[in-house]
């Protein structure tokens, strides 16, 4: 369970780097808690044979709500939703180490990560073409 913890704990503070050099409000911490959060669940209702998909639904929901909070409009322009996004997807990760799905979590992160970087490449594109 310590490796299970400390794996989960790795992997959102991947996904949580990525958000902290980049200035976001939700970031190292925030990602790696969150994904820790959803793994010790999981553990608890695995151990204690209890519904696991019915933990898994409480994870998403309350993983939804804290999304929610951090998504900002002004004047119609919206804010947060990347970051939102990312904290759900931690939370299936720590989900999925939880459960003992490791390639799955690894894996996970290393696409979200990469997806992640798409709006660097984005950029230079734009860039790139502006110059021209």
């Amino acid at each position: 369970m310590v490796g299970r913890i400390l794996l989960a704990v790795a992997l959102g503070g991947v996904i949580g780097f990525e958000r902290e050099i980049k200035h976001r409000p939700a970031g190292l911490r925030t990602h790696m808690l969150v994904s820790l959060g959803a793994t010790i669940f999981t553990l608890i209702s695995v151990s204690f044979a209890i519904d696991p998909a019915r933990i898994a639904a409480g994870i998403v929901t309350g993983i939804g709500f804290l999304g929610a909070g951090s998504i900002i409009s002004t004047r119609g322009h919206m804010h947060g939703i990347t970051t939102a996004a990312t904290l759900w997807i931690v939370a299936s990760i720590g989900l999925s180490v939880g459960v003992g799905q490791y390639w799955i979590a690894i894996i996970s992160t290393i696409v979200v990560f990469a997806i992640l970087q798409i709006k660097r490449v984005e950029e230079k594109i734009t860039t790139k073409e502006n110059e021209t």
